[in-house]
């Protein structure tokens, strides 16, 4: 009977374990590749919470025509909500692809008598390469910050022929 030398074996091991570890990253790489394509979130965090912020709204952008574009594959989440204690700020976080879009916020405010107030913040209030933002949630004694929508407008032209915007993507947050 034969005996293998302890070289022969050492390399049908090594053989044997560089084809166990190439199937894994043919396996890894087709996963990774096929996985469908998971649409931006925000992190929010308040008062040592943090949550994950799906899309609120989030619809694909297709060009047709010369100038023209469609909002096609609309997809519908919810409202998530984050409890932020009055004093406390509310902190988001960016993904990239948010940040370095031309976004918009609306900040609502609730006065004690139930009347609302409503702040706008942009991509213009911030450096260009900021990921986060903070938000006061008592910027002044009498508002209590009660939600936040981050928006991601693009153009279009209503119907009596004014130029504005509308969200393609939107991510709200109701912190009270």
């Amino acid at each position: 009977m034969n005996k293998l030398s302890g070289r022969t074996v050492a390399a049908l091991v090594a053989v044997a374990l560089t084809l166990v570890v190439a199937a894994v990253v043919v396996v890894v790489t087709v996963a990774v590749r096929n996985a469908p394509e998971h649409d931006p979130e925000i992190t929010a965090y308040a008062h040592g919470r943090t949550v994950t912020v799906p899309p609120y709204q989030y619809c694909d952008i297709r060009i047709v025509g010369e100038e023209q574009l469609d909002l096609s594959n609309c997809r519908q989440g919810e409202s998530v909500d984050l409890e932020v204690p009055p004093g406390y700020p509310l902190q988001l976080s960016l993904p990239s692809s948010i940040a370095e879009a031309p976004w918009l916020a609306q900040l609502v405010y609730a006065l004690p008598n139930g009347d609302i107030v409503d702040r706008v913040i942009s991509h213009n209030d911030y450096p260009d390469d900021a990921l986060a933002l903070t938000i006061d949630s008592r910027p002044l004694p009498e508002l209590r910050l009660i939600g936040v929508e981050l928006q991601l407008p693009v153009p279009a032209i209503d119907e009596s022929g004014r130029e504005t915007t509308v969200p393609h993507a939107a991510w709200s947050i109701r912190t009270a």
